[in-house]
């Protein structure tokens, strides 16, 4: 069975949140910005996959004035209808993840293997300078409560890393602790 195609509707979502036509750059630079906690797009799929999303009939394609080679797109009624059926279709599947920390750990066999603390306190120092960069993004982005309920799904998304990222903090400590 064919994966679905996942990059279209992220694609979809962020012409739908755009006020104005926005072009293929300004959706991987939101991509990287807004969606890089939790989702990760090659800046080399998004170009191929608006072509694909034109020729669907999904979004549509305007030159830019006065600069011909860049393109700015548009969301049609059927990548809206496309955009509101994939959002009502409840997610089946837990979220996956590459964890390379947690591949080599899994890898190594002997508890008293020196590169066991060392990982976990290198991963240890990643984590928390991930989660204050997390913190102090959702204090920048929420800081008027109006955006809070008016992006509500950024919101609760972002606190949900940050927690994730807590509780990741607190068993890394805990293991280390252990040892």
């Amino acid at each position: 069975m064919p994966k679905d195609r996942i990059l279209p509707h992220i694609i979809l979502g962020i012409l739908e949140t755009s006020d104005q036509r926005i072009t293929g750059k300004q959706i991987t630079d939101f991509v990287q910005r807004d969606l890089g906690e939790f989702w990760q797009v090659a800046h080399s799929q998004v170009y191929p996959e608006l072509k694909r999303m034109t020729d669907e009939g999904w979004i549509t394609c305007h030159a830019v004035p006065g600069n011909e080679k860049e393109k700015q797109y548009e969301m049609t009624d059927k990548g809206r209808e496309v955009l509101e059926q994939w959002l009502s279709v409840p997610n089946e599947t837990t979220p996956q993840q590459k964890d390379v920390f947690s591949l080599k750990m899994f890898f190594i066999e002997d508890r008293d293997d020196p590169r066991v603390p060392e990982l976990l306190t290198y991963q240890i120092e990643v984590i928390e300078k991930h989660l204050k960069h997390l913190e102090s993004r959702k204090m920048e982005l929420f800081a008027q409560k109006d955006y809070e309920l008016s992006h509500y799904g950024r919101y609760i998304i972002m606190t949900r890393a940050i927690e994730r990222n807590r509780s990741q903090l607190q068993w890394l400590q805990e293991t280390l602790q252990n040892l």
